[in-house]
């Protein structure tokens, strides 16, 4: 799973964060990503009407993630290659959420009509 490669990317970046920034930012990073993972788990087992809110909960999750993340990089605490590489991922898995997001709407939506 994609989500899962990408956290084990960002675990491996984790201990290179100085100190000061480590048990702050990398911490909260940390947190919200494990977050994300614990939704789409919870999604993937929920009923199709009742994904939605774990979906939800995840993107948003990741989200912050991604904004602490910059911050992190804002304050030099991560440098450019390794920001640059697991924002990548990160805005893959956000686009992924997002599709999913999509669908569920698209078909609760279309099951209204019937």
């Amino acid at each position: 799973e994609h989500l899962i490669r990408t956290y084990r990317l960002w675990h491996e970046f984790l201990p290179h964060i100085p100190k000061d920034a480590r048990y702050t930012l990398g911490n909260k990073i940390d947190a919200l990503l494990v977050e994300t993972i614990e939704s789409v788990f919870v999604a993937s087992y929920l009923p199709r009407d009742q994904k939605f809110p774990s979906v939800q909960k995840a993107a948003t999750k990741l989200d912050l993630a991604k904004f602490f993340l910059q911050i992190a990089w804002e304050i030099k605490a991560i440098d450019n290659k390794k920001y640059a590489l697991i924002s990548e991922q990160l805005n893959e898995v956000g686009r992924m959420l997002g599709g999913w997001l999509r669908q569920i709407t698209s078909r609760s939506k279309s099951a209204e009509h019937y």
